[in-house]
């Protein structure tokens, strides 16, 4: 008797449960279903492309340089190549000794060009034949106490370079500004996003796309002189007044922005 019970009690609590148990069941496959049909549905389609306008945005940023970088060099001419590697040589360790007299760190002197030449004469009856050699060497030079670029400049001359191809001015540590040009850049985008979007009635909700064109922030370089024949820039002429000015750091971004 104390079984048939305990079976009663059973199927009394197991009936419900069923019922839940089929409602879930149901909803499954109905889920399932409904999934199906959108799927169907969309065979054959290309996927929705999200409307969307692209903005260019500008960012600038003017500082102070803090490196000053030229070439000075030699170039000397000789009857043989032995002769003018020599001489050249020896004109060129003086400079170098007298750039860094000035306090020129030996790690901001960099051999930049090295070359040996033949120097030839033409005439009619023997056409061209070689009366020489030249050998042409410089120095890059980084000058980061920018008061002493005149200095440099007269000095070298006096240490008898006659090979100066300019001056120009950098930053030392540019990604900081290129960070605040990068910001500004992005910001002018956004304002002209939002213009156009109230103009034309919808509203910007995402970034989709993002990209960057950074240009070249540094100057060019500042023409100095090339004296073939001369024997310096030095030599107790006035050390020329070279002015630093100012650099501008660019960032220009374009932004593509959905829209609704």
């Amino acid at each position: 008797m104390e079984q048939n019970s305990t079976c009663s009690s059973c199927s009394h609590h197991g009936g419900p449960l069923k019922k839940v148990l089929m409602l879930m069941l149901i909803a499954f496959l109905a889920t399932l279903i409904v999934n199906n049909v959108k799927k169907n549905k969309e065979i054959g389609f290309a996927p929705r492309t999200p409307h969307t306008i692209t903005i260019a945005g500008t960012g600038k940023v003017t500082a102070t340089p803090t490196i000053a970088t030229t070439n000075v060099g030699l170039v000397t001419e000789k009857a043989d190549v032995a002769s003018a590697q020599t001489e050249n040589t020896n004109k060129m360790n003086a400079l170098i000794s007298a750039l860094k007299s000035l306090g020129i760190d030996s790690a901001d002197i960099k051999t930049a060009q090295y070359q040996i030449n033949p120097k030839y004469t033409y005439d009619q009856k023997n056409g061209s034949t070689i009366n020489g050699y030249s050998v042409t060497q410089s120095v890059e030079v980084k000058i980061r106490d920018l008061t002493k670029i005149s200095a440099v400049l007269a000095k070298a001359g006096d240490a008898g370079a006659n090979q100066v191809s300019g001056i120009q001015f950098t930053i030392d540590e540019p990604k900081n500004l290129e960070a605040q040009a990068r910001e500004l850049a992005v910001q002018d985008a956004k304002d002209k996003a939002e213009k156009l979007a109230a103009t034309l009635g919808v509203r910007i909700s995402r970034v989709v796309d993002f990209s960057e064109v950074t240009p070249n922030n540094m100057p060019g370089p500042v023409p100095m002189m090339y004296a073939k024949d001369a024997a310096g820039v030095g030599g107790g002429v006035p050390a020329p007044d070279v002015q630093s000015g100012s650099v501008e750091v660019h960032s220009d971004v374009a932004i593509t922005y959905e829209i609704q």
